[in-house]
């Protein structure tokens, strides 16, 4: 369960990242889902921002848990 966990995180750290990749320069069309939703017209760089903050978020909650 831990590493799939770890695996969100990673994701939505990627998600992030090529989010605000694409808002600030427009590059790396289709690689992002944060475009692909049309109620998020506008809002893309802090949709973007919020997904790096839940992944650190993740992975603090991660690192708090006992080892297995």
């Amino acid at each position: 369960m831990k590493q799939l966990l770890e695996f969100l995180g990673v994701v939505l750290l990627l998600q992030g990242a090529v989010g605000l990749v694409h808002s600030f320069t427009g590059e790396l069309r289709g690689w992002g889902l944060v475009q692909r939703f049309g109620f998020l017209d506008g809002y893309e760089t802090y949709a973007s921002v919020a997904l790096i903050v839940l992944g650190c978020a993740l992975f603090a909650a991660l690192r708090s848990l006992p080892e297995d």
